[in-house]
């Protein structure tokens, strides 16, 4: 029955991320970024600035400022498509998929900008006359109410959607791995270890997300700038270590990208259907989600909120996710059998010894959290536009 389910939801994934959606995401990208003359780029250091709480005010519409909404959002982006997302991409289309993460990032800027804009342009109230923001009622009220069914289909795809499989996978299989195992804990037992592990990591979900957004925004606000500075300080000393490579990388990624039968969409094909679907996966760009956690926040300028948006793609992807993949192709381990969060894990302990196992096993559990905080915020959102928020 299991296999079944694997097999199900596999061939279901490669449908869905066949190259149809995959050329609509690039070319409507493309498309945002230009029609918005390169907005996203050409203010960077306003959209900064806007993060800083220069603009803010007490009295703006809203339920979060700017940097919990952008923290809140990232709390389910900066996460384990980062870590394991980026070592799976790896494993699966080699290095060249680098190269189409940074593509589905610098085009995922111009898509999150708009989506964002629009999610604090036309923001609604629930049926406890809580204002609230995502593409739902962006669809419904910026559109009008006959296009209400599709804002009900999104809602529908959004419940089923932001379910937390891949996060509950990976922060267990790290556990077991690196926990587990050395330790010689329920060996032999796998059912009572990912039980156990399921029902603590319930627990701690669950005395969040109960306190709604604003108790999601203040511990994200805490917790990932926190531990993205720890992640990516360690990353960035296991690059200074090795940084004669770093050259060797960049040749490496780029001949990688650009080989395979680019004409008939073989090797090339597969790799830039694997770069963009992780880079999506990890920074969440159009997919709606994002919209949801920057519709909440306080204040009367849409404009702003997308430019604070469009940082995410930037931090997540152009940042973390390229200090992930370099200390992954540094440490050689991608041609292993290893993939996902333990080939990650496995690479930083092989730069940094017991300390860079210990620092991710840390990064795993906060990473891992925070996106089910965000998910499952996405997915009581869709179900309260649904069926009401009680």
């Amino acid at each position: 029955m299991i296999n079944f389910l694997d097999k199900m939801m596999a061939n279901f994934s490669d449908i869905m991320w066949s190259m149809p959606l995959v050329i609509v995401i690039i070319v409507s990208g493309i498309f945002f970024t230009f029609y918005s003359r390169l907005t996203p780029f050409r203010y960077l250091n306003h959209a900064i600035d806007i993060l800083r709480g220069k603009f803010d005010s007490k009295d703006d519409p809203g339920q979060i400022t700017h940097f919990e909404a952008l923290s809140s959002a990232l709390a389910s982006t900066v996460g384990m498509g980062t870590i394991a997302g980026v070592g799976l991409a790896i494993h699966t289309g080699g290095p060249g998929v680098v190269f189409w993460l940074w593509v589905s990032a610098i085009i995922g800027m111009g898509t999150k900008f708009f989506t964002c804009t629009l999610a604090t342009m036309y923001r609604g109230k629930d049926d406890s006359g809580e204002i609230q923001g995502g593409p739902m009622y962006f669809i419904e009220i910026g559109l009008g109410k006959k296009y209400k069914p599709l804002a009900l289909f999104f809602s529908i795809a959004g419940m089923f959607g932001c379910v937390t499989f891949f996060q509950a996978n990976q922060l267990t299989q790290l556990i077991r791995d690196f926990i587990y195992q050395p330790l010689d804990i329920f060996q032999g037992s796998e059912i009572i270890v990912n039980s156990f592990t399921g029902f603590i990591i319930a627990i701690i979900v669950g005395i969040v997300v109960f306190g709604g957004i604003k108790r999601i925004a203040k511990v994200a606000s805490r917790l990932v700038p926190f531990m993205v500075g720890i992640y990516f300080i360690s990353a960035i000393f296991i690059l200074i270590k090795n940084v004669t490579m770093i050259p060797a990388l960049f040749g490496l990624i780029l001949r990688d990208a650009f080989t395979g039968d680019a004409v008939l969409g073989g090797a090339l094909g597969t790799l830039i259907i694997t770069g963009i679907k992780r880079g999506v996966f990890s920074n969440e760009a159009g997919t709606g989600t994002e919209a949801m956690a920057h519709g909440a926040a306080k204040t009367k300028e849409p404009i702003r909120e997308g430019l604070v948006a469009m940082l995410g793609p930037f931090i997540d992807t152009i940042i973390v996710c390229s200090v992930t993949a370099f200390v992954i192709l540094i440490s050689g381990l991608y041609e292993t059998e290893a993939n996902g969060v333990t080939l990650t894990a496995l690479a930083f302990e092989k730069e940094l010894g017991f300390f860079g196992r210990l620092i991710l096993i840390i990064a795993v559990l906060t990473f891992a959290l925070s996106t089910m905080f965000g998910y499952s915020y996405y997915g009581r959102k869709c179900v309260a536009y649904i069926f009401g928020t009680k």
